[in-house]
């Protein structure tokens, strides 16, 4: 039975979870899939003299460490950008990297590269790789433009804003339009960007359905019910 705060999100036949905590779980697999976590993205703004409060990687790993003890997932993907800089592993603080090596013990982890954590992190096991294909679908953390149908992605952060109740609520959400998906960022700092910005636009050319992230409950918007800004 699907939750009120779960919805099914099919990406080529295949149907996923989407959760209000922004990451995805593939029963059939015991497979959850986040993307884009940017651990320790306060403490390297903090090295370039911006400051903010030090608890983005807390807060982030607080919620992962729930997601993993709901659906006790055998394998887990993280999608790349799982750290904001390569040097972010060596800034993570004891209690967070307890908290990380709970989360991945007993697991096969996969760790896809992203364009700021290239590399593996260092001392956390699992796999890296620059992708993962398991069956019909296909794990990356840059959506491609040419992308066969399967594809899921994370990287553009995307969030939606909709007219709801006489007012706009802006939120983080899936996008996808039954062929691919592209990831929240699952980052406390992660930030976002608007669905209907163009760097969307060639990647669902005929429309897409926004799953917003909500308090309590996963909402779907079609294309047109979603505004620019």
């Amino acid at each position: 039975m699907i939750r009120r705060d779960e919805a099914v999100l099919r990406v080529a036949g295949t149907d996923f979870l989407a959760t209000t905590d922004g990451a995805l779980f593939w029963p059939e697999e015991s497979l959850a899939v986040v993307s884009d976590l940017h651990l320790e993205k306060g403490s390297s703004f903090a090295e370039r003299r911006t400051l903010l409060p030090p608890y983005d990687t807390a807060e982030t790993l607080a919620r992962l460490a729930r997601f993993l003890a709901r659906f006790a997932p055998r394998r887990l993907v993280f999608l790349g950008d799982s750290f904001h800089d390569r040097r972010a592993g060596g800034r993570i603080a004891a209690g967070d990297r307890e908290t990380l090596t709970r989360c991945l013990a007993g697991r096969d982890v996969f760790w896809i590269a992203g364009n700021h954590d290239p590399d593996p992190p260092v001392g956390f096991g699992g796999t890296a790789t620059a992708t993962l294909a398991i069956g019909s679908v296909l794990f990356r953390h840059e959506p491609s433009a040419d992308a066969q149908p399967g594809e899921i992605a994370g990287h553009l952060h995307p969030v939606a804003r909709v007219a709801a109740r006489g007012r706009s609520v802006r939120r983080r959400c899936f996008a996808g339009d039954g062929l691919r998906a592209i990831l929240p960022a699952f980052g406390a700092y992660a930030g976002g960007l608007n669905v209907r910005d163009e760097a969307f636009a060639p990647l669902f050319p005929n429309g897409f359905t926004a799953h917003l992230m909500g308090d309590r409950r996963v909402f779907a918007f079609p294309r047109a019910r979603c505004l620019g800004g």
